[in-house]
């Protein structure tokens, strides 16, 4: 008991745990800032991955209306049909209505 006593009235003992508290606890990059961070960093990859996916299958439809099977180039009207449904665009002489269900 008194080799642990001693130990912990040791300077350089006090002195390191002081620092430890420091470091862990009170420190701009303290413990707990580097788990959110962390957990903040998962989250990014997992947005990434995600959007990633969705890249590619965008590009896989964009070729899918930009050529057909073999290769070829598609009609205009293919894209302008696209187009119309998905981005409600119109030329300027139409009245476009959007019924909703």
């Amino acid at each position: 008991m008194k080799k642990v006593v001693r130990f912990i009235a040791n300077k350089y003992f006090i002195v390191a745990f002081c620092f430890m508290a420091w470091i862990l606890f009170f420190d701009q990059n303290d413990w707990m800032s580097l788990q959110q961070r962390q957990r903040e960093l998962n989250t990014v990859k997992d947005n990434i991955a995600y959007l990633k996916g969705e890249i590619s299958t965008m590009n896989a439809e964009k070729m899918a209306l930009i050529t057909d099977a073999q290769g070829n180039l598609n009609n205009p009207h293919v894209l302008e049909q696209y187009a119309r449904e998905h981005f409600r665009m119109k030329q300027d002489t139409e009245d476009v209505y959007v019924i909703e269900k």
